[in-house]
């Protein structure tokens, strides 16, 4: 298992390296993103959802838990820090097996409805507009996507 490191120096770089992350996922992909408050996970689902294609406004589903978007396949954004402590199942393996894309914000919180292979994604503050994203592939295909986006 490799783990990679990008660096960003803005929201719109964040943004713009999440695009192209978008441009190469398939239907049935599952991402999990973790950072602080305010590290640019909202910001990176923008991103990721203007590279599938999604016109809408993106924003975080804290109170919602899940949102979904359409583009040229649905997004499924999903935060999940309200179910800490809760065996409640919201039929997360039928979002993961789905024709979609799967966001998981707070993942560590269901960690045992999620798939063994995912791309598991961690976006630390290295300075006041710079972020590091640390980028897990877990499974080949993960790590095909990631070798995709680093051409």
């Amino acid at each position: 298992m490799s783990t990679y490191h990008f660096k960003t120096k803005s929201a719109e770089e964040t943004m713009t390296f999440a695009e192209k992350l978008g441009t190469v996922l398939e239907a049935g992909d599952v991402l999990t993103l973790a950072g602080d408050l305010g590290a640019g996970k909202t910001t990176f689902t923008k991103g990721l959802a203007k590279g599938l294609g999604i016109t809408r406004t993106v924003n975080s589903p804290t109170f919602t838990i899940i949102k979904e978007y359409h583009g040229r396949m649905p997004l499924y954004h999903m935060d999940v820090y309200r179910l800490e402590d809760s065996d409640e199942d919201l039929g997360f393996e039928e979002y993961f097996s789905s024709d979609g894309v799967c966001v998981v914000e707070w993942a560590t919180f269901i960690k045992d409805y999620l798939p063994e292979e995912r791309l598991e994604l961690v976006i630390s503050h290295i300075g006041e507009d710079e972020r590091e994203i640390q980028v897990t592939p877990l499974g080949e295909r993960y790590e095909e996507r990631v070798k995709e986006i680093m051409q």
